[in-house]
């Protein structure tokens, strides 16, 4: 099976530490020695210039459907051209009354290259396949809705 690991880094920039003033920002480590700039959401105190953990999770989700969805394609011998996403996440909160990512919307448009174009019922199954077979979306409890332009 396979593991995969970040690291993550945060320092007191503040000299207090109070929960409505400290610095929200940090680093993601990844692989590759990439780096991004991490903090809260601003509406949670955090800085709106640096990525927030919601928008993570949002990306993760949107970038694995794309790949599962990119590999359907090919193995079906389709060519893909551009594929695009603008997809939404939206807070709530679950039945315990704590906020959540409560539902989670994919808003995939893909364009196919070549002769071998699928219709849109044989489009809204690849994306049902890789929905059900994404990574990322059999890890969350959030609902996912998915509306393909």
């Amino acid at each position: 099976m396979s593991s995969y690991s970040i690291r993550l880094d945060w320092q007191r920039t503040t000299p207090d530490f109070d929960h409505k003033t400290f610095d929200r920002s940090h680093s993601w480590h990844l692989s590759g020695d990439q780096v991004v700039r991490g903090s809260a959401a601003p509406e949670y105190s955090g800085n709106p210039d640096m990525s927030n953990p919601e928008e993570a999770l949002l990306a993760s989700l949107s970038s694995c459907h794309m790949l599962t969805f990119l590999t359907i394609a090919a193995l079906k011998r389709l060519v893909v051209d551009r594929y695009e996403d603008e997809p939404v996440a939206e807070l709530g909160k679950n039945a315990q009354g704590k906020m959540m990512i409560a539902r989670l919307t994919l808003r995939p448009k893909v364009v196919f290259g070549g002769d071998n174009v699928p219709g849109a019922e044989a489009l809204l199954d690849m994306h049902r396949k890789a929905k059900e077979n994404c990574f990322i979306a059999n890890s969350l409890l959030s609902e996912m809705l998915l509306e393909p332009r």
